[in-house]
């Protein structure tokens, strides 16, 4: 299989530093030879390749933007480029590392004791151990808020009843993140292991997308869990939306992985597709119209996306930058995938070509980590100065 070749219209790569693009020829070269040969058959067979997590952690894909603890140290820039790669293997690749870089270690990072730290994050960065996160529920998804889960303090015990749903990694992780309101109503974090009574996972089946990927729902039935496995200094809705504007922040980078993909795609099909007296279809004013159209939105969203990282790398990123980010950038990959099935006609829709399992993928990712019209709200009361959930 033949490297991808990148896409850069306006010399990009200019804007980055050596550093920058090793980490991402770093992804993109395990891509290529990793990901790529095996991934149409997961897809299929529904199954995410487990036996490329070792290979994923040497290479400090996980909990790479953190310092310490075994972990790679990248800048953010670093650390998007990498979840760009991921996620033109597919959606699935990047989701895995996303969860347990920004949903599972970041909030024991940022949240948790010296204790929690030393325990979980060196296993964490090196793969020996998975974990989840809790937050959405069967009831509840944009309004996490409303959570019906429930942590009951009993001397030096913590009783969590409640149920988690949408949740990557559940039945294969070593540990949950999993956030359930006290007696004071006020949400906290936890962190359930594996094995422990009254806590199972199951698996969802029947997806069209992110079929290579472990969807899983989270049960707690008078689950006792000790005191010291709460996250001290997660309390408030806040701290699961710091863990989230994480994640959305290697989505958004992630995003462009398969529009690029599909882009690439389209375009060497059109180059070689015969038509009409014999001319390739890339001839055509229509075909070259959507590829116009996918090339420079793939350009504005390297550049918005290369802004955001700068500006977290100097800690001076808003969450409303990583929404529109989000927003922006999936929305856009997703109308590529569209646009890029439409040039292949009939063969756009078998996986001998990339662009359908994009496709699905990314509706998936067009929801997941808040929607896209939740993400126009928040951009909204932050220009406007109007909140607009109600």
């Amino acid at each position: 299989m033949p490297a991808f070749p990148g896409v850069d219209f306006i010399d990009f790569d200019s804007l980055l530093t050596d550093e920058e693009k090793l980490a991402r020829q770093t992804a993109r070269q395990f891509v290529d030879e990793r990901v790529l040969p095996i991934i149409e058959q997961c897809n299929r067979d529904g199954r995410f390749p487990l036996d490329l997590v070792p290979e994923m952690a040497q290479l400090g894909f996980f909990g790479a933007n953190m310092q310490g603890y075994g972990c790679a140290g990248m800048s953010n820039v670093e650390y998007g480029l990498v979840m760009q790669e991921l996620e033109r293997g597919d959606s699935g690749m990047r989701s895995f590392a996303s969860v347990q870089s920004g949903l599972v270690m970041y909030p024991i990072y940022t949240f948790g004791s010296e204790e929690q730290k030393e325990k979980w994050l060196p296993a964490l960065a090196q793969g020996t151990a998975v974990g989840c996160f809790g937050l959405t529920e069967p009831q509840f998804g944009s309004n996490p808020g409303g959570m019906l889960t429930r942590a009951v303090r009993k001397g030096n015990r913590y009783v969590l009843n409640g149920e988690k749903l949408w949740i990557t990694n559940g039945s294969i992780s070593d540990v949950a993140v999993v956030w359930a309101k006290t007696e004071d109503e006020k949400v906290h974090g936890f962190l359930v292991e594996k094995g422990t009574p009254g806590f199972k996972a199951w698996d969802v089946h029947g997806k069209w997308s992110l079929r290579a990927s472990i969807t899983s729902g989270l049960a707690f039935n008078d689950c006792e869990i000790p005191a010291e496995n709460r996250l001290p200094e997660a309390e408030g809705l806040k701290a699961p939306l710091m863990c989230l504007n994480q994640a959305r922040y290697g989505i958004g980078w992630g995003a462009i992985g398969p529009a690029m993909a599909c882009y690439q795609t389209a375009l060497e099909y059109a180059k070689t597709r015969r038509q009409f007296n014999n001319r390739p279809i890339a001839s055509h004013q229509l075909v070259q119209e959507k590829l116009v159209w996918m090339i420079t939105e793939i350009t504005k969203a390297q550049l918005l996306a290369l802004q955001v990282g700068r500006l977290k790398d100097q800690n001076r990123v808003d969450h409303t930058h990583i929404s529109m980010m989000k927003m922006n950038n999936v929305a856009i990959a997703l109308d590529i995938a569209r646009l890029a099935r439409g040039v292949l006609g009939a063969n756009g829709i078998v996986d001998d070509y990339c662009i359908m399992r994009h496709m699905n993928n990314l509706e998936s990712v067009y929801t997941y980590e808040g929607t896209h019209d939740i993400h126009k709200l928040i951009i909204g009361e932050r220009i406007t100065g109007i909140a607009a959930y109600m």
